[in-house]
């Protein structure tokens, strides 16, 4: 027999070398990590109407800044409280059908926002918002590196940024349909929360076949970190990362809660104007989502962390001196360089502390979600006391923290 009669033989009769099997995490999960970013798109387009909504729930309620500021940060302390519990939980007991359930909690808030009567209830429909936030972030995180083929900068912003197009959505659909129409039009949206439902359902059944893309990795992590570091270093490098995400978060906080007041009350700005700025910005903050993760993982995340907090404190000291056409400007420089840092953040703290995937994700996703629940709730008490100018000349400073960038530990280097 020849090698034309037997195909498995080699031109010159010998059997040809077997092709090594692919392995199931070299390679990027693009479908899945867009279907996992539609659907925090989804999730946090939710989230941000509830802010977006502010100056007219101010109206109908008679709120005082205080009690804007009190919504959010019982929405922000749902969202961050529980996640990192959640997240070391499920690093143990992997849940794939978490993420629709969590859609859940943010689809009941919705509609308990569009009905609701009070004060109180308006609380509630934060906290069930909130309460979705937390389950749905630790395990998406995770699902985002599973889907990374080792890619996790470049994953991670892409998971990333389907939430900031959702918080930029957000203000705009609330100028054009919520607040012409009032408070009963929220529900409409509970569309959407059922849409991403069935997005996370399908990533559940996908998370379900595909654990073994995390298991090894975690195996071989746990087995030797590779970077050389003590516990009380690395402990000291995460410490570095909550200041940091402490200044960023604290900061974002004033623009995501108050900047349509700040635009209304001193340029003169219809509330629908003023929402449209608000789109601008957080626009802004999902194309510098995009651009953080992958340069993180070309040029090295410390570099990336440096350069957007600190690099940003410029324009932000700039921007309570701004005419209206600067403060447009700055917002857009502030929403690029400083959302950049985001993927950096995280993915450097995956590095740290390898094998806790949904810990870490849980830790930064949640820490920083409360600092800008604290943050709104202590500016607002601030601009009851004072004036809403007078909260964005205090914020200002906040960026000059990133200097204690300087503190963490070159870990790629390391690696290396």
């Amino acid at each position: 027999m020849n090698s034309a009669q037997n195909p498995a033989l080699a031109p010159d009769g010998r059997a040809p070398a077997t092709a090594p099997a692919p392995d199931a995490d070299s390679s990027t999960a693009f479908k899945v990590l867009g279907a996992i970013s539609v659907a925090h798109m989804m999730n946090d387009m939710i989230q941000s109407i509830l802010l977006a909504i502010y100056p007219m729930l101010k109206g109908s309620f008679g709120l005082s800044f205080a009690q804007i500021g009190l919504i959010t940060l019982v929405y922000q302390l749902a969202a961050s409280l529980l996640q990192p519990f959640i997240g070391f939980y499920t690093d143990r007991n992997p849940k794939p059908y978490s993420l629709p359930v969590g859609m859940g909690f943010t689809l009941v808030g919705l509609l308990t926002l569009s009905l609701a009567p009070s004060f109180g209830w308006l609380l509630l429909a934060a906290v069930l918002v909130g309460t979705g936030s937390s389950v749905f972030h630790p395990e998406s995180s995770r699902v985002a590196r599973m889907a990374s083929g080792g890619r996790h900068g470049l994953a991670q912003s892409l998971f990333q940024v389907g939430g900031n197009v959702g918080s930029a959505l957000g203000p705009l659909l609330a100028a054009l349909f919520i607040i012409p129409h009032g408070q009963g039009s929220v529900a409409w949206f509970s569309l959407a929360a059922l849409f991403g439902m069935v997005v996370l359902v399908g990533i559940g059944r996908w998370y379900g076949r595909n654990r073994e893309r995390l298991k090894p990795r975690a195996r071989r992590a746990g087995a030797a970190a590779g970077h050389g570091l003590s516990r009380g270093q690395v402990l000291g490098a995460l410490a570095v990362l909550g200041v940091l995400v402490f200044s960023k978060y604290f900061y974002l906080a004033s623009l995501n809660s108050y900047f349509t007041f700040y635009l209304i009350g001193r340029f003169g700005l219809t509330v629908q104007q003023a929402q449209i700025y608000l789109f601008i910005f957080l626009a802004a903050v999902a194309v510098g989502t995009v651009v953080g993760g992958p340069v993180g993982d070309r040029v090295g995340r410390k570099i990336v962390i440096w350069v957007s907090i600190l690099g940003v404190a410029p324009f932000t000291l700039l921007l309570p001196h701004a005419d209206l056409f600067w403060t447009g400007v700055l917002a857009v420089i502030i929403g690029v360089v400083l959302a950049s840092a985001f993927s950096a953040i995280v993915v450097y703290a995956q590095e740290l502390v390898p094998g806790k995937v949904g810990m870490i994700a849980g830790l930064f996703f949640g820490f920083a979600f409360g600092m800008g629940g604290v943050g709104a709730a202590a500016l607002g008490k601030l601009a009851d006391a004072t004036s809403i100018a007078y909260v964005y000349q205090v914020c200002a400073y906040l960026p000059l923290l990133g200097i204690v960038a300087a503190l963490l530990p070159d870990v790629e280097r390391r690696r290396a």
